[in-house]
């Protein structure tokens, strides 16, 4: 998943948080959703009409859309007036990535082994820029850091994944890693609370089933539509927060797998609407001259 991992780089955590409500985030999960399954192609009308289903006005969906290609993830292509949209390589693979990641994530209990994969890996404070590109690419990964220069994840089938981003950030003589079940000193429990913030993400869980569960659509394929993109983009945050640890290591009641749960059944549920009003507003715009 390089290509999801390095379009992960370009924000901070705050930055994140803020983007993942805005016209380009939109787009890409409309992208993901309406445009790859059908060959990659969508007319500029399509999109602004989504977009503007959703709340984004005319002027920032044209400018989410710039910024867009401007990362080489959308090429045009004039016919006349109206302009068409195709997804480049790059934007097929990151999608394609996403898409993966998103509908796989979390759709069933993983067996684990015992074994962790410990790292350590020193970046000095001045490369900022370095520190960031590591935490971002190890996070998407579900590495957590404990402390300063060291990460930790129960799962040791992920020393590839790792290897590869210490590679290709160039870390190979400041990082060194081993796998092996923990020896039973000191406190797992604690180990964890260090490293990831899951207080944090189990309240976003239980907003979510809460949002979710008690969302009711108007009896229109347009509100099934906005629905749907409004689910999977509040979704596709939880693979970047959400570690998912063996259940070995949480409690009983973790609400990971119930809000998992409410994601696949309303997509499922929401499913054949949305694509239905995507097709009306795709048509629409095909119309246009």
């Amino acid at each position: 998943m390089v290509e999801l991992a390095k379009a992960l780089e370009i924000a901070t955590p705050a930055g994140r948080a803020r983007e993942a409500a805005g016209a380009p985030a939109l787009l890409l999960t409309i992208l993901g959703e309406f445009v790859l399954p059908r060959g990659g192609e969508v007319w500029t009308g399509t999109l602004v009409a989504a977009l503007g289903a959703l709340g984004v006005e005319e002027k920032s969906a044209r400018q989410a859309l710039s910024r867009t290609a401007a990362q080489g993830l959308l090429s045009p292509a004039r016919h006349g007036r109206r302009v068409r949209w195709s997804l480049t390589p790059a934007g097929d693979r990151l999608l394609r990535e996403g898409a993966e990641r998103i509908y796989g994530f979390m759709r069933g209990p993983h067996d684990w082994d015992g074994r962790w994969l410990v790292l350590t890996a020193g970046v000095p404070e001045a490369q900022r820029r370095l520190r960031h590109r590591l935490r971002t690419r190890l996070t998407w990964l579900g590495l957590g850091s404990p402390s300063p220069g060291l990460w930790v994840v129960p799962d040791a089938s992920k020393e590839t994944a790792v290897r590869e981003v210490i590679t290709e950030l160039g870390l190979g003589d400041r990082a060194f890693a081993w796998t092996g079940p923990a020896t039973g000193i000191g406190d797992p429990a604690a180990l964890i609370a260090a490293a990831w913030d899951l207080d944090d993400v189990e309240q976003r869980y239980l907003a979510f089933i809460d949002r979710f569960t008690t969302l009711r659509t108007a009896d229109s394929e347009q509100a099934v539509f906005t629905a749907q993109v409004q689910l999977i983009q509040e979704w596709r945050r939880f693979p970047f927060l959400d570690p998912d640890l063996p259940a070995e290591l949480l409690r009983p009641d973790w609400p990971g797998p119930r809000a998992a749960a409410v994601f696949h059944d309303l997509r499922n549920r929401w499913h054949r609407r949305a694509q239905a009003a995507w097709e009306s507003m795709d048509d629409e715009a095909a119309t246009r001259t």
